[in-house]
């Protein structure tokens, strides 16, 4: 495992965005983890984020990219501090953009997207927190696609998330992302998955957050739950 992603996981600990227990879902399932981005609060915290979700872009999909999309709401702020990172990191600059829930109708910037505006010959990736079911790109996809003046001409390069929780998205048995890659053509990565976790707490780890019961937890709402690998 890379050295950035045993940093990430720690990193999520320290913040309390990943947390193990019993929490309900909105799709109604009893996890034994969750994991809220909304915990990121402070500047220290966000900068870090950005750092490591440069890094995972970096990592997965090298430099040739123009922009940074994150959908509404909280893809926002991570668009806009791994904008600020990658800069930071790989000296490149790399624009942001970032859609509205309501069109703006009056000022210079009307319309649906906020920041840079989208044009033929950009290559996108797309940076969430986390996706169980994929469908928030149903959303964002043709907010992109609506941009182009002819087709194909902006080219999604792929979608980060922080966390790949490695479970069967809706009607299938693939994961959310591998559902997502399938779907419309693109690559969809993570930062970390669950089996990552798992290895950096428990199998190599001293077992002191995942302990064996919470394992045994994990590994049963993986039979009923856990996508194909």
């Amino acid at each position: 495992m890379e050295q950035y992603k045993k940093e990430f996981i720690d990193f999520m600990l320290e913040c309390q965005v990943l947390k193990f227990g019993s929490f309900t879902l909105k799709s109604g399932r009893q996890s034994p983890f969750f994991m809220n981005a909304g915990a990121y609060i402070t500047g220290s915290q966000l900068a870090r984020l950005g750092k490591y979700y440069a890094k995972a872009i970096h990592h997965n999909f090298g430099d040739d990219i123009d922009v940074f999309f994150g959908p509404a709401y909280k893809g926002i702020p991570l668009a806009v501090t791994t904008a600020i990172a990658y800069s930071e990191l790989y000296g490149k600059e790399i624009k942001y953009c970032c859609d509205r829930k309501e069109a703006k109708d009056h000022g210079a910037d009307k319309g649906g997207l906020l920041g840079y505006n989208i044009k033929d010959g950009d290559k996108v990736v797309i940076i969430e927190d986390v996706t169980t079911s994929g469908k928030s790109i149903e959303e964002v996809y043709p907010k992109i696609k609506a941009q182009e003046t002819t087709p194909g001409g902006i080219k999604i390069v792929g979608e980060i998330v922080s966390l790949n929780r490695m479970e069967k998205a809706p009607d299938t048995t693939k994961s959310a992302l591998e559902t997502i890659s399938t779907t419309y053509g693109f690559p969809a990565r993570a930062i970390v998955s669950m089996d990552d976790v798992i290895e950096a707490l428990y199998t190599k780890g001293d077992k002191k957050v995942i302990t064996e019961d919470i394992k045994q937890q994990l590994d049963a709402y993986y039979a009923q739950w856990g996508c194909e690998k």
